[in-house]
């Protein structure tokens, strides 16, 4: 019984520890209702999706929004978004809702729509950017006018049951609570205005709900060894090892790789990691003050570019970054006195579009750090990062004991063990040439 008390407790404390982040502990996504006028029949609201994760954004196809409603509410219109199904609105006569579902799924407008379905910070196609990497890309609204519902503050009932989709599994988000309400300023910023009512709601991502493996893998190398640690064989799992593709298979020509299907499903080259994204840490050259790396970010995916990428990556030495040399950088301080963790992403129109596989699936940049002389050693695989995570998933590391270490000057010889020997057998054979003398 006790052992079963245990189990439970344990399993409990790691669902909630799951959609923790130690590097981003502040990382939502907080969907806000913004109740701005009452109808005959229910309210006009305002939805507003803001990315709060520092590093981890939602890329194509984007978000899905959805939830239960309380009663029999209805969805009258939309503005800036849309529902994918419409339901049975069949007892409805002469004007038709938008939408009748009980549980309605929200995606927003394509760029381009006219100007009358749009609102401010619509119509992206779901794509929603960091909050560290780019705040202002890191809010999606849209309006919305519900009916069947309370007319007044007490008779309002909170839709329940919201869900995230971004744009796979991964997020769980908590129930509606009510909130003061939000402040408006006019253009001038002389008056000041509030919503009727709002909500808000939480929602937190978790890699162990997302994937069943990791999304990608971290190898390493260094000038001063020789030895190069890949990536663990099946980082990301080996479940599609009988549909990998070699580099010159018939399979990738333009018009099999590009076809309809390329959204649909995934097409990796065959590796023995078998990771969609490989991070490759180079301790490139170590100067008498700062020592440089060069980082690789390679895509094995046929089928998918990756747009607006970042890169995590957790060392003590980044609290002292002198340059990056082709990414941006950005250092993050999830606890507010401990600098050891910093997030990388493309120059916009250079390299913030990380390509299929291929001979242009590649994007890398050198990073020069100043050395501390109280912490600093490329022993015990020091030059090397603590954590590495791409498009906010953490990486597969290689074990510790394969890292390439610094050799040991004391036990590694000057001269390689068969000179020796063959100097010493031609010593002692000289030596008996000349006692014959």
């Amino acid at each position: 019984m006790r052992s079963l008390i245990i189990a439970f407790c344990l399993v409990t404390f790691l669902s909630y520890a799951a959609a923790y982040d130690p590097l981003d502990p502040n990382g939502n996504i907080t969907i806000k209702w913004d109740v701005m006028s009452w109808t005959p029949d229910g309210y006009l609201a305002t939805v507003t999706i803001n990315n709060f994760q520092m590093y981890r954004h939602i890329g194509n196809p984007g978000w899905q929004l959805g939830w239960t409603w309380a009663k029999k509410e209805v969805i009258w219109s939309m503005v800036g978004a849309q529902t994918t199904q419409q339901g049975d609105c069949s007892k409805f006569k002469g004007n038709i809702p938008h939408c009748c579902e009980k549980t309605p799924t929200v995606v927003d407008l394509l760029p381009g729509v006219p100007y009358n379905q749009q609102v401010a910070n619509c119509c992206k196609g779901g794509v929603l950017n960091a909050w560290g990497q780019d705040k202002d890309g890191s809010v999606s609204q849209f309006q919305i006018s519900v009916g069947q519902a309370g007319t007044t503050n007490k008779t309002v009932k909170l839709p329940k049951k919201f869900t995230m989709l971004g744009p796979g599994p991964g997020y769980t988000c908590g129930p509606a609570k009510v909130v003061p309400s939000t402040n408006f300023l006019s253009t001038d910023r002389r008056r000041k205005t509030q919503a009727l009512m709002t909500w808000n709601v939480t929602c937190t991502y978790s890699q162990f709900l997302a994937r069943k493996y990791p999304s990608c893998c971290v190898s390493m190398s260094t000038f001063y060894n020789e030895t190069i640690t890949p990536c663990p064989t099946c980082s990301c799992g080996c479940e599609h090892k009988k549909n990998c593709v070699k580099s010159d298979s018939k399979i990738l020509s333009p018009t099999k790789v590009n076809s309809r299907r390329r959204e649909s499903s995934s097409l990796l080259h065959c590796t023995h990691h078998m990771c969609p994204v490989r991070v490759h840490w180079h301790v490139k050259v170590n100067y008498k003050d700062y020592w440089r790396v060069k980082v690789s970010i390679t895509n094995f995916n046929y089928r998918t570019n990756y747009s607006q990428w970042t890169l995590v990556a957790q060392h003590p030495n980044l609290n002292k970054v002198t340059e990056v040399f082709s990414f941006n950088y950005k250092p993050l301080v999830p606890f507010g006195s401990i600098n050891d963790t910093g997030m990388f992403y493309g120059q916009k129109f250079y390299n913030d579009l990380l390509m299929e596989a291929g001979p242009l699936g590649n994007v890398q940049s050198e990073v020069l750090m100043q050395k501390d002389d109280n912490t600093f050693t490329f022993r015990q695989g020091w030059a090397f990062p603590r954590k590495v995570y791409f498009n906010g998933d953490e990486c597969r590391l290689p074990a510790p004991d394969t890292y390439p270490f610094l050799p040991n000057s004391g036990l590694k010889p000057s001269v390689s063990v068969f000179t020796v020997i063959l100097s010493f057998v031609l010593l002692i054979f000289s030596c008996g040439i000349f006692s014959q003398f």
